[in-house]
């Protein structure tokens, strides 16, 4: 029997337990260490307080991942910038959060001088940018059930490799795909550990990497404009630029945003 893939909430439901389980290790690693002079404390007092902080930085820092991803995809904006731009913002709840739980109890909550917080924001900061760094620079592991393809993606232009048939019916994009949505793919969309699939009647997410899905819409013309973007040539429908950006209009009023390595690409393929 064929398994199901899984739905979105249990997909996220895993990726947060995994997420949780790494930033345990990492606040084990940071107790056994002892940085910035925690080292004097007592070993179970050490791992208390760094798997809190590790979790705590984890609610901090996760959420501006789709920051990053919003603005990388739709605004067409450089990924490591917008890190950096999330990290240095993060880093300021996350501090005060420090600040306040190492606050004595027996004074109540106090705040630092400017040169006190200033530190504090830099011990943050550097432990909060290096598990940043880790999360984006360490790849996925794939799911046992997704499908695995080249590690380079390239534009789909050829046929689809023997084993995957273009029919799709016998395909494990279109199997996850609504039927009232049909097949007629018109752009493939990241969205985290997603992929949307846009078709002439609307979109939905699917369980797979966008690479896997590339693969898998057969020998449908079209080619990946940008890092979160797979576009069918037949779709578009114009090319706005703003300076040196290029967007390309798709139909049902979508914007595919073109990084700027894939401008060359495209005008050699008479794209714009």
């Amino acid at each position: 029997m064929t398994a199901q893939p899984a739905s979105p909430r249990h997909a996220l439901a895993r990726r947060i337990i995994i997420d949780l389980a790494v930033m345990t290790g990492i606040g084990v690693f940071l107790a056994v260490i002892g940085p910035f002079g925690s080292i004097a404390a007592p070993l179970p007092e050490r791992l208390v307080s760094w798997i809190g902080f590790a979790w705590l930085g984890y609610a901090c820092y996760r959420p501006m991942q789709s920051v990053v991803d919003w603005g990388e995809r739709t605004l067409a904006l450089p990924r490591w910038g917008l890190l950096a731009a999330t990290c240095l913002a993060a880093t300021v709840p996350m501090s005060v959060a420090v600040v306040a739980i190492n606050s004595p109890p027996t004074t109540g909550l106090q705040w630092p001088g400017l040169e006190a917080a200033m530190a504090t924001y830099f011990s943050v900061l550097v432990i909060g940018g290096a598990v940043t760094v880790l999360f984006n620079l360490v790849p996925s592991r794939p799911r046992e059930d997704e499908p695995v393809t080249a590690l380079q993606p390239i534009p789909i232009q050829a046929a689809p490799p023997p084993n995957l048939a273009p029919n799709p019916l016998a395909n494990p994009l279109f199997d996850q795909l609504p039927p009232e949505l049909g097949s007629d793919i018109i752009a493939l969309e990241m969205e985290d550990h997603y992929v949307r699939v846009h078709t002439a009647l609307g979109s939905a997410l699917v369980l797979m990497r966008l690479r896997d899905a590339m693969a898998l819409v057969g020998d449908l013309e079209g080619m990946q404009v940008h890092r979160s973007w797979w576009v069918a040539r037949a779709a578009v429908e114009d090319v706005q630029r703003d300076g040196r950006n290029i967007r390309l209009t798709l139909a049902r009023g979508l914007e595919a945003p073109v990084a700027r390595a894939k401008v060359a690409d495209l005008r050699d393929a008479r794209w714009i």
